[in-house]
């Protein structure tokens, strides 16, 4: 489904995302995912869950990305949630999640994610340090693509 945002469209078919837009963000300008080689990216965009890509009406040119995995039926995870320097500051990414966990089949499901920054944009839509009831086995750095 499109949706549109002034100058931009928030699309989640997945065939309309430009791969080389995405592995060149995630491979150079992401904390989160410059450790992950194109072919784990490739796998992880194929198995998803959902997608969804940012897009300028004018150049066509993807912008914004997020992708989520699921059980689904009651359980998100978001993940590479980006936008492009170019475009922050005009409400993008706010589109761009809003797009993701309140406006898809997973309205009501309990998202998570994992972030250093931008806590305030998600606490928008809910997210919060988790309850005394969560627990995460982090696995250990340079073991199955975990980060050092």
């Amino acid at each position: 489904m499109i949706t549109v945002f002034g100058a931009y469209e928030l699309d989640d078919d997945p065939a309309r995302i430009q791969h080389d837009a995405l592995w060149l963000f995630l491979s150079s300008e992401a904390y989160w995912g410059r450790w992950r080689s194109r072919e784990l990216i490739e796998r992880q965009l194929a198995s998803a869950w959902r997608v969804v890509g940012v897009y300028d009406t004018a150049t066509g040119a993807m912008v914004g990305f997020a992708r989520a995995f699921s059980d689904g039926c009651a359980l998100a995870y978001l993940a590479d949630v980006y936008v492009a320097a170019e475009v922050r500051g005009h409400g993008v990414g706010v589109a761009l999640v809003r797009e993701m966990v309140e406006m898809g089949p997973g309205a009501n499901f309990r998202w998570m994610l994992h972030t250093a920054d931008a806590h305030g944009l998600y606490e928008r839509f809910g997210f919060a340090a988790p309850s005394g009831r969560y627990l995460e086995r982090p696995g250990e750095p340079g073991e199955h693509g975990v980060p050092s």
